[in-house]
């Protein structure tokens, strides 16, 4: 699963200032500075006896990512180079070829090349191997390094010496930079029915919603029904994006509220007015990898009756990571500071947003456990609240014994917009499930 943060911006104090408060809490101080001269006395002895030298910033960024990846799964240290491709990811763009990579016996190995990128119109396939950028081997280079080779200005030019299986010796493709767009929205017309898919919240999420609905208005016309968002298997990205998407679908009302350790830390987000569907049926896809960012956009439309919620309930990310950068070339912290909150109140952490129509693909019950974690198996995740059980025993439909669909959650959420029943399906409850998994 991708990484999965809500980012905001915030700042820090320095270590001598954080002291400096430290000494104004009395009896709390000398704790604290007995636990400092504990790791300061640590930090000599591995520094002077480890087996080999070992730089002082390796062990002080191994001890700040400790410290902080211990309190909850989402809080991390991201190193200069760690919060740099941060951004590039927030921001939804950057410039390269547009391949998405993985690294196999010291090559980097193309996953697919990217719809409408230099890479695709090149020709790159999935399966091709890069052995050199620029006429330089890339063998055993760190598939980040060899990532940031291939990344620069739009414009510049690139040459890539791909090994093709099938292909009796290495090529050279030469290849000119292009801005490549990360987790882009895409839509299509389905019928009389506009489907729109948010892969993530990046920077750029709220402004492709925008333009899929006008792009979508346009071409079904002033007969279109309705619209499907699918935020299945999106992991979340940017509260503000959260934000953006959720009011260009309320007229008015509370979108989500952030509470954090102290009562003033409490902020409410609230709908301007204004429907960018003017007012269409919405349904809204969700699965067991809709996180974070996704969470919010479904629980703000279904607790204000805005949109259908159906598929199977959601991660269940409730908690809010602010970056709040170290100093010059420091990097910068991912730190929970905040569990946020749908209009009605209610905290979805560890819980998910479950359905108002729990419709399963199909292979559910097939997937092994550990293959379908949620925020409630993470190790020192918040606590949540319990689930209601009327809605844990809520049941679930499912496509029909024999009958194959290529998407089935889709299909049904077409229908419901349709006001038609063509999908043909089969209503289980958990028990029901339970117990056919057994025999």
């Amino acid at each position: 699963m991708k990484r999965i943060a809500l980012v905001g911006m915030g700042v820090v104090v320095g270590f001598g200032a954080a002291l400096g408060v430290m000494s104004a809490k009395g009896a709390d101080d000398a704790s604290a500075y007995r636990q400092l001269d504990l790791f300061s006395d640590a930090f000599e002895r591995v520094r002077a006896n480890y087996v080999r030298p070992v730089e002082d910033r390796e062990l002080i960024r191994a001890a700040i990512q400790g410290m902080v990846s211990d309190l909850d799964p989402h809080s991390a240290y991201m190193d200069a180079k760690g919060y740099g491709d941060m951004q590039v990811q927030t921001r939804g763009q950057f410039g390269g070829v547009g391949i998405e990579v993985t690294q196999e016996n010291g090559l980097i190995k193309v996953i697919s090349p990217i719809d409408g990128t230099p890479a695709a119109r090149a020709g790159i396939k999935g399966g091709d191997k890069i052995g050199a950028i620029d006429g330089v081997s890339i063998m055993g280079l760190a598939m980040d390094e060899a990532i940031d080779k291939m990344r620069g200005p739009a414009g510049s030019k690139i040459t890539l010496t791909v090994i093709r299986e099938g292909e009796k010796k290495p090529f050279d493709v030469q290849l000119q930079r292009a801005i490549v767009q990360v987790d882009a929205v895409s839509f299509r017309r389905e019928g009389n029915v506009g489907y729109i898919r948010l892969p993530g919240f990046n920077q750029q999420t709220a402004s492709g919603l925008e333009r899929a609905v006008r792009e979508l208005k346009r071409q079904v016309g002033p007969g279109i029904k309705g619209y499907v968002l699918d935020l299945r298997n999106n992991p979340g990205g940017l509260l503000d994006q959260a934000i953006q998407v959720s009011d260009d679908m309320l007229p008015t009302g509370e979108i989500v509220s952030t509470r954090g350790r102290q009562n003033d830390d409490t902020q409410r987000y609230d709908a301007k007015s204004g429907d960018i569907t003017e007012g269409k049926k919405v349904v809204v896809l969700v699965n067991g990898s809709s996180a974070s960012a996704s969470e919010i956009v479904a629980g703000a439309l279904q607790d204000h009756k805005r949109a259908t919620i159906v598929g199977m309930t959601s991660f269940g990310k409730g908690s809010v990571q602010t970056i709040i950068p170290l100093g010059q070339g420091g990097g910068a912290l991912r730190l929970t500071t905040a569990r946020y909150y749908t209009p009605s109140g209610h905290s979805i952490q560890a819980q998910g947003i479950i359905p108002d129509i729990q419709v399963a693909q199909g292979d559910e019950a097939a997937v092994p456990k550990l293959a379908r974690q949620s925020e409630a198996d993470l190790r020192g995740h918040l606590a949540g609240e319990p689930v209601p059980k009327q809605r844990v025993n809520a049941p679930v439909v499912r496509p029909a014994p024999g009958k194959k669909y290529d998407d089935f959650q889709l299909s049904y959420a077409l229908d419901l917009i349709n006001g038609t029943m063509t999908v043909a399906s089969a209503t289980e409850t958990p028990a029901t499930t339970a117990a056919a998994a057994k025999q």
